[in-house]
């Protein structure tokens, strides 16, 4: 399965359903991240987005509904953080980090790097590294470039050094991968095959673009449309033993009956046997090390062709 190079990001042939195996027999991965950003455009986090009562109830009564749920049914998820929120929040990701959830980089400021030069990149990525190291004691493995609040965009965005630059850095996982359903190698130099793992993200896996349209409080938001969604995918996803991934937002999720709406899905996840929940760490791991890059790998020639006028 042949990808455009610099569109789906990679040439790599996915996995066949039937190669496919997790941990101790288990059927299907399910991984949750929980988004604790609150940029909402792509200059990424301002002090007026942190005062917004919208934020200040994401980090406070938001979160702490979503933990209720995730505690009830016993998951774990990976806390995407960028680095300006760290230092602020520190006494809150220290008691996620010990009751067992991971904590993962999102960015400086969770802004749009796609402009950057790459030695601005990278001295904001390691400004991230060393903040988040300092605010939870140990050095972040994954990173997220995830869409932000009001986007228009649902991929997030990177720059062309994003990826090499977060290798450099001594990142080991990319949480948010558009070019498969189970975990992939994002590959940055196809004569090298330098690449680094990605794990799978899709936006209607995302509470965010249920919810936000329109505000809550309206009556008219789409919880129900969430759950629906969510529990066809699952059920299509266990059927076929592959990788369940959701993102929550405390802002989102968090709020009034939507926290009802996570509880109803869980409870319906929970009925199936053989689910394996692991932390980004956990999943890149284990994916590393039964699928390494270097066995697993399957680059091919592009056969995209790129025509004059054309808009692709």
């Amino acid at each position: 399965m042949p990808w455009k190079q610099g569109y789906t990001i990679s040439n790599e042939t996915t996995l066949a359903d039937s190669d496919l195996r997790w941990p101790d027999g288990n059927r299907l991965c399910f991984g949750i991240t929980v988004d604790l950003s609150v940029a909402r455009g792509p200059d990424g986090i301002r002090v007026a987005d942190i005062q917004r009562p919208d934020a200040f109830f994401a980090l406070n009564d938001g979160l702490e509904q979503v933990l209720l749920v995730l505690r009830k049914h016993g998951f774990l998820a990976t806390f995407a953080v960028p680095a300006v929120m760290a230092r602020i929040y520190a006494p809150i990701l220290r008691q996620l980090a010990a009751e067992g959830h991971e904590i993962a980089a999102s960015g400086f400021r969770h802004e749009d790097v796609s402009t950057l030069g790459r030695e601005d990149e990278a001295a904001r990525i390691a400004a991230t590294t060393e903040i988040l190291t300092e605010a939870i004691g140990r050095r972040p493995d994954g990173w997220y470039s995830m869409p932000r609040q009001g986007d228009p965009f649902a991929g997030g965005t990177i720059s062309p050094n994003t990826i090499d630059l977060l290798i450099d850095a001594g990142y080991a996982w990319f949480g948010n991968g558009l070019a498969d359903d189970i975990p992939y190698y994002w590959v940055t130099d196809f004569a090298t095959e330098r690449a680094m793992l990605a794990l799978p993200y899709y936006y209607h896996f995302d509470d965010q673009f249920f919810l936000m349209f329109p505000p809550k409080g309206t009556g008219l938001e789409h919880a129900d449309s969430l759950f629906r969604n969510w529990r066809a995918e699952f059920d299509a996803q266990y059927k076929r033993g592959r990788h369940f991934s959701m993102t929550l937002h405390p802002q989102g999720s968090g709020w009034c009956n939507r926290a009802e709406v996570l509880d109803r899905f869980l409870t319906h996840a929970r009925g199936f046997p053989g689910l394996w929940n692991p932390t980004g760490t956990e999943c890149a791991r284990y994916w590393q090390q039964t699928y390494p890059a270097g066995t697993y790998l399957a680059l091919e020639p592009s056969i995209w062709v790129d025509y004059p006028g054309s808009l692709s």
